[in-house]
């Protein structure tokens, strides 16, 4: 695996997303990812659901929430392929025990806005590699995923994608009905924060998602700045998780939950999250502190009269 892109941030005040760049850094401590859970219990992760204050309310956010700071295409933008990865080792190696625990072992699983690596544990990795190159046969399960992404290159590296789909997001939510279809789960890692019509996307998504089906919506705090949506950088790690949360809600998602997968060290922090200060923040920047951290926000899609409360709201 490529070694891990860093993040650098000037921003002087409350928490920010870390700014990824064009150059990569090795990792100095770098974990073993192909590794899960040795346990036979899954970790207990620190697990909130949630529920807007209001549920019957409408969406509580505008487009000027979405604008970004550089609106020109992205096909453009990621037209270039970056093979690096963009949380680092540590919280990678978390993430694919999550998976472990969490994702299906047969049926279909899209990875939204997926690239050269879908971050899956050797559990799962193996099957849908076996499936990927169609070498399964008789009655052995089938673990199928379909990547979603922006650059060519990087989804034809992907040893594991059985499908893979071009396509723009922001310009186009609705998913082809006839590609990705039958979903019993659905990824999407660090890039929610990219999409401009997120509602829309999640819900095409639950639409051709099985009844019982998830939805796991990954996020740390790396981003390119320029294109996330605006009011991520205007707002907190909490806020941002209660955005997205909102998202699944509003789209018709319910049993939604927010999943702290990494802990992050919060030693010396003040009440605004402040990381412990200016050295604090420093530490955190270059890699110094306590890693990555790293959420879930999921939901399930339930039965059809419980999905469809609330979407009409929008």
């Amino acid at each position: 695996m490529a070694p891990s892109s860093r993040l650098f941030s000037l921003l002087p005040h409350r928490p920010k997303p870390r700014i990824l760049l064009s150059f990569s850094i090795p990792t100095l401590f770098a974990t073993t990812m192909s590794t899960t859970s040795a346990s036979s219990t899954p970790p207990a992760y620190p697990t909130t659901p949630f529920q807007p204050p209001s549920p019957g309310s409408p969406y509580p956010y505008t487009p000027a929430s979405f604008t970004r700071l550089d609106n020109t295409p992205d096909t453009d933008f990621y037209s270039t392929p970056r093979f690096v990865t963009h949380i680092d080792d540590a919280a990678i190696a978390r993430l694919r025990t999550y998976y472990h625990w969490n994702l299906p072992r047969e049926g279909r699983v899209l990875d939204l806005c997926s690239s050269w690596v879908s971050h899956l544990p050797s559990s799962l990795e193996e099957p849908a590699g076996k499936c990927a190159r169609g070498e399964t046969a008789g009655k052995e399960a089938l673990l199928e995923v379909v990547g979603l992404g922006m650059n060519k290159k990087e989804l034809d590296a992907n040893p594991v994608l059985k499908t893979r789909v071009l396509q723009d997001l922001n310009t186009a939510p609705e998913l082809d009905e006839e590609v990705v279809k039958d979903l019993d789960a659905t990824v999407c890692v660090v890039s929610i924060d990219y999409l401009t019509k997120p509602v829309e996307v999640l819900r095409s998504v639950l639409d051709r998602t099985k009844e019982g089906g998830k939805v796991h919506l990954v996020i740390s705090n790396r981003c390119f700045p320029t294109k996330v949506v605006g009011r991520w950088l205007q707002v907190g790690e909490r806020e941002r998780l209660d955005m997205v949360a909102g998202y699944l809600w509003w789209a018709g998602w319910r049993g939604v939950e927010i999943v702290d997968v990494v802990e992050e060290d919060k030693k010396g922090n003040g009440d605004d999250g402040d990381a412990g200060g200016v050295l604090g923040r420093l530490r955190g920047w270059i890699g110094g502190g306590g890693g990555d951290p790293l959420w879930v926000v999921r939901g399930v899609k339930a039965e059809e009269e419980t999905v469809r409360e609330g979407k009409d709201e929008l």
